[in-house]
């Protein structure tokens, strides 16, 4: 038997080589762009991790700073440290504290600065009060003003934008203002206060019930 050979038959079962080529091309571009997709995720998804982490460590660094600001609130009410020249201690006696140095929308000079009057039928001072103000006649306590300490703040390094600051309001002690007369009664003392982040946006308020 004699076997013929047809030689535009084999080429006609063979594939171009021009479209195979062409199918690779495509393959090769589809998976640049699934790369190229992938990494621009990871990059965003990488800057969404390091800007939730700034934005924590910016809101701790002003509770801390609050934190701060309510223990020198506390060495102001007690007259504290003993080498303070700037003490008003005695305006916070428990049995006769100085009511009237307490301002109807706190004070803003002197010894008077951040006392409030309590008020009972509005907002509370707390509230009504603006803690970035700042300047002689700001409404809040700046950190050591009435105590000398210091605290470390400004654009160096990661620490408070701005210095905390706080107001102090008297109360009548629960345990016996309704069976006390009026000038029988003891106060507390509502301090509230605001820490600032590295950026002075970043703010925090913390408050506590003081009972000297």
């Amino acid at each position: 038997m004699t076997h013929v050979f047809a030689p535009h038959l084999r080429s006609l079962c063979a594939p171009p080589a021009r479209r195979s080529s062409g199918v690779s091309l495509i393959v090769v571009l589809l998976i640049l762009v699934v790369v190229s997709i992938l990494g621009v995720s990871g990059i965003q998804i990488s800057m969404m991790g390091e800007r939730g982490t700034r934005n924590d460590r910016d809101q701790q660094v002003a509770w801390q700073a609050a934190e701060a600001a309510l223990v020198d609130a506390e060495f102001d009410i007690e007259g504290l440290p003993a080498s303070s020249t700037t003490k008003r201690n005695a305006l916070f006696d428990v049995k006769a504290p100085a009511l009237n140095s307490f301002a109807a929308n706190c004070g803003t000079s002197g010894n008077l600065t951040g006392l409030c009057a309590l008020n009972d039928t509005g907002k509370p001072a707390w509230l009504a009060v603006d803690f970035t103000t700042t300047g002689a006649s700001a409404p809040t306590v700046q950190f050591g003003t009435f105590t000398g300490r210091d605290f470390p703040s400004g654009s160096k390094g990661i620490q408070p934008a701005l210095p905390p600051r706080y107001v102090i309001e008297p109360i009548p002690d629960p345990r016996n203002s309704r069976t006390q007369q009026q000038q029988n009664r003891r106060y507390v003392y509502r301090v509230t206060a605001m820490g600032f982040g590295p950026n002075a946006e970043t703010q925090a308020v913390v408050q506590m019930i003081y009972r000297n």
